[in-house]
């Protein structure tokens, strides 16, 4: 484990990082005007999914891997922002909506788990955070440097799976007493969109050496 000292000053660097809305704020809080609190949560636990799985590279000895190499971070960067493209697009052609009234579709929930999965594991962000960021806080003269990785990653994790599912049942919340009507259709297609599409854009641009 870490020193004390050092944990404290991890825990708040990371709080200070989830207290401003990023792209996985955006997405969860996409998904869960277009599906409700569970939608939302769905989305949230594929997300820290993501998190989770790059915290477990990192804690065997990758973090060094994909910043390392161009290459393979421009691919993650690319792949991610054309997906996130891509759902913006069938969003704002009307593709997978609800018509008011309508109920929700069975696997909903599976799918936008499986997205939030997907969208995490190539946010560029979450990459340079856990990979470059984190080991920051590591002793490696520590015997066990891996548990220091693990214990740091999944206290990060769980900050945001907290963190996300509030936002997520906030905008659930206020989505679901509006379910039905022609307004959150219209918030669904129109604003969803732009968002998604605006996440693609954002993805496709940043950069370490801009942004966090």
């Amino acid at each position: 484990m870490p020193s004390p000292a050092t944990y404290a000053v991890f825990l708040a660097t990371a709080i200070v990082l989830l207290l401003v809305p990023g792209p996985a704020v955006l997405y969860v809080v996409t998904r869960s005007i277009e599906m409700g609190r569970s939608g939302g949560l769905a989305s949230v636990a594929g997300i820290t999914t993501g998190t989770v799985a790059y915290v477990a590279l990192a804690s065997v000895g990758l973090s060094s891997l994909i910043p390392a190499s161009t290459v393979a971070f421009d691919v993650v960067k690319y792949v991610g922002a054309a997906y996130l493209f891509l759902l913006g697009v069938r969003r704002l052609l009307g593709r997978g909506l609800q018509e008011p009234g309508e109920e929700a579709v069975p696997r909903t929930r599976r799918r936008a788990y499986m997205q939030g999965v997907f969208v995490n594991l190539t946010n560029p962000k979450t990459i340079v955070f856990i990979f470059a960021f984190l080991p920051q806080f590591v002793d490696p003269d520590a015997a066990h440097a891996w548990a220091q990785v693990l214990a740091l990653g999944l206290s990060f994790a769980l900050l945001g799976f907290l963190g996300d599912s509030m936002w997520a049942v906030a905008a659930g919340t206020v989505a679901d007493r509006l379910r039905g009507s022609r307004g959150i259709a219209c918030v669904q297609r129109w604003i969803g969109g732009s968002v998604l599409l605006g996440l693609g854009i954002l993805a496709a641009v940043w950069t370490p050496s801009r942004s966090r």
